[in-house]
Order: C-alpha cells, then structure tokens, then sequence
C-alpha cells in the first residue's frame, strides 16, 4: 500500500484476532537454511567528511545506484545513509559473495559522484540532518522528540549491521525457536561489546563506545524495548505488539496524526480518531524497533556497522555460525546464559548488562570472557559450515586483534584522542 492511500477500507481488527495473527506470523518454523544481513553506510566526501550533502546531490547520486543491476535492496534512511538489504541466501558464502559484488558496484557508481561509504555506528563528524521529508519520517521524529533528541540521532547518524537468521525449529533443542529467541538476547550484548563502533557523535566522544546502543537507550521502552523472555515468545511478542505506542494514524490527506500515549490495544478498543484495520497493524509492527524483531525470521539489530570495506562480513559470519551450528549455539548458550543475572528484569536494551556492553566494550572482564569463548566456538564452527578460507581469516583476525585483547573498533578510535598526552599528535 503507497503512503497515499491510507485509510483505506481494510477489515477492522479485534484485539483477539491481532493476538492470533501475530503469533501466527512473528515466528515462521522450520530447518534453520538462509542467512540475510543489511548493511546501513555513512555516505560523505572522501576529503571533506564534516560536509553536510544536500539532498539533490545525494538523490543524483541514488538514483545512478539504483539503476545499477544489484541483488540487494538498496533503500535509503531519513538521514542520507545508505541501506543493502540482501536476499535469503542459503549459506553463509553465497550471502558474503552477494553483498561483496552489489558493494563493489556502489562503491564504483558512488566515486563517480565524488562520494564514498564509511563504516561508523554513528556519524562521528555531523550532526544529525534529515534530509527525506517523507509523512512516515515526520511521523518518527514528532514522536520520538517528545523523550528528547537521541530519536533524530537515531534517525540521521546512526548505521548499523542488522543480521536476519531463521526463527529455527518448532521442537525445543539448540536450533529451536524458543531457544534461539533466548539465545539472541543473551548474546546480543556480548555483540555489542564487541563490535562496539560508535564513539563519537557529532564530532565529540561521547563517553559510550557504542554510543549508538546508548540513543536506543534513550528512546522509550514500548518503542525500542524488547518483550518480556518468559514464557511462550509467541505470545510475549503478540501481547507487546499490542500494548506497544502507537506511532502515527495514517491519513490520505494533511500531516499524519501522532497520537500520545496511545496503543495499539486502546486504539482497537476505540481510543483512536478511527478503527485500525490489518493494514494499520501491518504498519505498527514496522514501527517498533526492539534490538531483536521477530518478522518471520530472527532481525538482530544491535550491531554497529563496522569499519573497512569488508568488517561487516564479521559479525554476520559469527552470529550465523553461533546461531546454525548445533554444538557452537549450545557452546553459546551455555556461555551467555548466566549474564541474565546482570540483565535483571528490565528489558533490552534498556537495563545494566546492554548499558555495561554499550559503554565498556570488552574492557568488561565478564563480557570479554564470554566473548572469546563465543568467537572461539564460532571460528570452529566457520569449517563445519562451510565458510570459505578469507571468511575464516578475517573472523581469526578479528578475534587476535580485538577480542583476545579486551578491544572492541570503538578503542581503536579512541586512541588517537590519547596520544596528545604521550607526545603524539592527534590524526584526523
């Protein structure tokens, strides 16, 4: 459905049957067999970084990419970033291979427009300029501006490795879905500490070395929160869907309403300007953003986006290799179970352990421990999976410079900022 055509004369829906639905779509089952990543990119000049594009030049430049023949979606965030959304691709390599050829592309098309993609979880020279005016994305930062500015950093400065696996099995076992949903939350802060990578923002330390996961912090829990892990995750998800804010009502003509302290279950219940139907609540569930979306798949959402033309390919090689091999996941599990303690019952991201991951990186002993256990399991794993030879180096490479050390990207940014203090000049 066009953004045009809102209202539109959808069946309305019960609260009952938004429960059913969802549960019925949140977590398709099955044999764990394709892996996706998508890839957000800071786009800026290769000399001049801290120059703000205006919108006509990067239109011009995204609509030569978008006549290019890629296999990845290419879509573009409300702050010029840059998004490749790969296909389900059966392994790991055909993912890896895809993406490396659709990068490899946009990286020609953009040089020709005087432009290059960097890899930051924050744009660590800009502030944040939105530069689509679109009624969703004036819809997201009136609502978000009512808890404060970390929602348009959100929007405009942050990048992110997001990696989409399937939900797994219906029966329980390491590659159930029960034990994967588990699983995700777990080790999602042992990836965050890890492949912390956001530092800065606008041109200044922040203090977090994923500053990042700290804007989703700061952004409030029914809009970037996950569900409770109790019981069935069906259910958990359904219920939080429903009890989630309403982002906007959509109309065919004028400003979309944002409501206020509005759910989706009071609106069904009448509380707003008209009945949802199933197109409305098709659209909720694109606005939530908790850092692990069940859309079918499994949509793991914590990861900054990495440095160098192929860091990506490492989170998306370990998580997968820690998610679809039977003996790594329950290596895995068993490593990341007991951080749940720090956790408390405060949800994701917003409690003591993801705000530790976001902040110390793996300068954390806890986190740094579970870490090179995981990456360790993981690297085993690459070969039984199939990973080829560069694949297993660069996530080798990655663990002897920073896991093993208690190093997460983030430290090598910061650094430079030290060396004025032993003598050494600061490097642009």
């Amino acid at each position: 459905m066009g953004e045009g055509d809102c209202t539109g004369l959808g069946e309305r829906i019960t609260e009952a049957g938004t429960e059913a639905l969802v549960q019925g779509i949140c977590f398709k089952t099955g044999p764990p067999r394709t892996v996706g990543v998508e890839l957000e990119w800071i786009v800026h000049e290769p000399r001049r970084p801290r120059l703000p594009l205006p919108f006509e030049r990067l239109d011009a430049a995204y609509a030569a990419l978008r006549a290019l023949p890629l296999s990845s979606a290419l879509t573009v965030e409300p702050g010029g970033q840059l998004e490749l959304s790969s296909r389900p691709a059966a392994t790991l390599t055909e993912c890896v291979s895809a993406v490396r050829a659709d990068l490899t592309a946009v990286r020609a098309a953009l040089r020709g427009h005087g432009l290059v993609l960097s890899g930051h979880g924050t744009d660590p020279w800009r502030p944040p300029h939105r530069v689509l005016r679109q009624p969703r994305y004036d819809a997201l930062e009136a609502s978000l501006d009512r808890a404060g500015p970390a929602g348009r950093s959100m929007m405009c400065s942050s990048a992110s490795v997001q990696v989409c696996l399937d939900a797994g099995y219906e029966e329980p076992g390491p590659l159930g879905f029960g034990r994967r949903w588990h699983l995700a939350h777990l080790l999602g802060p042992v990836l965050v500490a890890a492949f912390a990578n956001s530092p800065l923002l606008s041109g200044r330390p922040t203090g977090w070395r994923s500053s990042r996961q700290a804007l989703w912090d700061r952004i409030a829990v029914g809009r970037s929160g996950a569900p409770p892990l109790e019981g069935d995750p069906r259910r958990a998800w359904a219920r939080h869907v429903l009890d989630a804010p309403v982002m906007c009502v959509r109309t065919d003509d004028g400003p979309w309403h944002v409501p206020e302290d509005l759910s989706l279950r009071e609106w069904i219940r009448g509380g707003g300007p008209r009945p949802p139907t199933r197109s409305d609540l098709d659209y909720h569930l694109t606005t939530l953003f908790p850092p692990i979306r069940p859309r079918g798949h499994l949509e793991l959402r914590m990861i900054d986006a990495q440095p160098g033309d192929d860091g990506w390919l490492v989170p998306l090689a370990v998580t997968t290799a820690l998610f679809d091999d039977p003996q790594a996941a329950e290596t895995a599990y068993r490593t990341v179970k007991p951080l749940a303690e720090r956790a408390g019952h405060s949800p994701a991201p917003h409690n003591p352990l993801w705000r530790d991951a976001a902040r110390l990186g793996l300068t954390d002993p806890e986190l740094r421990e579970a870490a090179t256990v995981c990456f360790t399991a993981a690297l085993d794993a690459l070969d039984r999976i199939g990973a080829d030879t560069g694949v297993r180096e660069a996530v080798a490479s990655f663990t002897r410079r920073h896991v093993l050390r208690g190093r997460c990207p983030a430290d090598d940014v910061l650094d430079p900022l030290s060396e004025p203090a032993q003598g050494r000049s600061v490097r642009s």
